[in-house]
């Protein structure tokens, strides 16, 4: 279903978790699911994955992940900060000990100069803290940036889990 790269980095994963006995959840808004979805494609992957969050809507990151409406005024749904609390919003609001999120503009439309499409922000949180990556994928196709996502952010969360 995935290709190959995404498969392994979910498997190890899958497995890194249930070896160190966490439980992981995914906050996602331009990915719609697809870390979540790859993850739970692994076999066993119910001992490592507790739930995962679709936040497509500023009301919905607001509401399921407790973002701060000051902060999406402040910087919008594509910026680090909203990655921050979408990272940390799903661990409080799940039974995970660990989490990534992704918000960005995977296009076509939507970009402007500041937040070209391409752009996307990740958070992963864990045991040792959260951290923030951003990337500028740049105008490659909506697909391809949704697939380079999800790599990024398997393998945040690859790291987050030591």
């Amino acid at each position: 279903m995935f290709p190959e790269e995404i498969d392994t980095l979910a498997r190890r994963v899958v497995a890194r978790a249930t070896e160190r006995g966490l439980m992981i959840a995914t906050a996602e808004s331009c990915t719609g699911g697809l870390v979540a979805g790859a993850l739970t494609a692994v076999a066993g992957s119910s001992a490592a994955v507790d739930q995962g969050f679709v936040t497509y809507s500023n009301a919905a990151k607001m509401r399921m992940l407790g973002v701060a409406q000051a902060t999406l005024d402040a910087h919008g749904a594509v910026s680090r900060q909203t990655a921050l609390e979408m990272a940390n919003g799903a661990v409080a609001q799940s039974d995970a000990q660990a989490s990534v999120s992704i918000t960005g503009v995977a296009g076509p439309g939507g970009g402007s100069p500041d937040k070209p499409v391409g752009l996307v922000h990740f958070a992963a949180a864990g045991p040792d803290g959260t951290v923030h990556v951003q990337r500028r994928f740049g105008d490659i196709g909506r697909e391809a940036v949704r697939l380079a996502s999800v790599r990024q952010a398997l393998q945040m969360l690859l790291e987050r889990l030591g």
